[in-house]
């Protein structure tokens, strides 16, 4: 038995509506598809604006852009995240701030945040790993009381919630991605959520490359031209046209992956219980929303001995991340903070092969062949 540790999911009518828009000529950006998928984000999330881009990593471009953070800015935002993350602020030349996650969750934690706030702090990003959401009540009072700009990377967190709101509703932006690896996919792709509506007109000018071309089409100028900084964030509308038939299958592609997760909850809880494994329950504030399933290992030697005995028995399990604040290209601009939660997660992590057509039967092999190599 070979079982990968992702498989893409089709709906099935991916192909007839990316045909469509061949047949149409509705190819470059900002077409019909893009729109039905601004509508359903919007109408189903109720995110003031939704803009869909080539990428997750585009998307937190933009918010970069719309936090207006510059050379000599300050950014805090966890160690334990995805390059893209600080990537995006790097490249408007402000300086990364890495803070620890929290020892039972690793997500930024809010009780190491304040220290860290200088006068030159500018914007706050949290990371909702997995899809479990930050304390945002916290976060939001923490970035009210000192003027900070609130990015949620929510790359993890379609259809997830903070006390039935949803995640990428509450900071000022946040950011989503539908690579193949996530629960609703478009090959690549992304979006970018506006919740203050002063910030709406900027992102649409950013989004169109500078230009007031979204003005234009919906007939508000009578030209369009270069008004601001920008780039070609947005998707060409056959990827927004993949996106859609995905999203019209949300609730059934979320239930299956729900039952992924619960599945593999019962699996593995003994062994958890007894200490050889351990992985978060979810907070009362949050949800779950079946973006994978992992556990952390006892140490780094033990998650290599799983690692390598899944593999020879068929299952592909990974790990992620290294520390960003460690990384070579970060080498002497790290405040020489020790993060030891960061470290301890990115070095015994074990995630799980995690897609929508995984057998109860299969997550049955792969918990008997975790019980086995613990």
């Amino acid at each position: 038995m070979k079982i990968p540790f992702n498989k893409p999911y089709f709906t099935g009518k991916e192909p007839f509506y990316v045909a469509q828009c061949a047949f149409t000529g509705e190819l470059s950006g900002n077409g019909t598809y893009t729109q039905k998928c601004h509508d359903f984000f919007e109408s189903r999330y109720g995110f003031q604006k939704a803009l869909l881009t080539s990428s997750c990593t585009d998307a937190l471009e933009m918010a970069a852009l719309l936090s207006e953070v510059g050379p000599g800015d300050q950014v805090i935002m966890p160690s334990f995240t995805f390059v893209s993350t600080a990537n995006a602020f790097a490249l408007r030349g402000a300086d990364i701030v890495f803070a620890d996650i929290g020892e039972d969750i690793p997500n930024i934690d809010p009780d190491k945040l304040e220290a860290l706030i200088t006068e030159k702090t500018k914007a706050l990003v949290v990371v909702h790993y997995a899809g479990l959401a930050v304390d945002m009540d916290r976060i939001m009072d923490i970035a009210g009381r000192h003027n900070l700009f609130v990015v949620e990377d929510a790359a993890h967190a379609i259809d997830s919630y903070y006390k039935e709101r949803p995640l990428g509703s509450i900071g000022h932006v946040g950011t989503f991605s539908f690579h193949e690896t996530k629960n609703i996919i478009a090959g690549e792709g992304g979006l970018l959520t506006v919740n203050d509506e002063s910030l709406i007109e900027r992102a649409e000018i950013l989004w169109e490359k500078g230009t007031n071309r979204a003005a234009f089409s919906r007939g508000e100028v009578n030209k369009y031209e270069w008004v601001d900084l920008g780039s070609s964030y947005l998707p060409s509308d056959m990827t927004a046209a993949f996106l859609y038939s995905q999203l019209q299958h949300l609730g059934e592609i979320q239930e299956k992956r729900l039952h992924i997760w619960q599945k593999y909850h019962e699996e593995l809880a003994e062994t958890k219980n007894q200490g050889l494994i351990y992985y978060p329950d979810t907070p009362s504030y949050a949800t779950q929303n079946g973006s994978m399933f992992y556990f952390l290992a006892n140490s780094d030697k033990q998650r290599k001995k799983i690692l390598e005995y899944l593999k020879k028995n068929g299952i592909l399990a990974v790990f992620h991340y290294l520390p960003l604040h460690e990384s070579k290209y970060f080498e002497g601009k790290h405040d020489g903070r020790d993060l030891p939660n960061t470290r301890e997660y990115s070095s015994r992590i074990v995630r799980l092969p995690f897609y929508v057509e995984l057998a109860d039967t299969e997550i049955e092999v792969i918990g008997d062949r975790v019980r086995s190599i613990v």
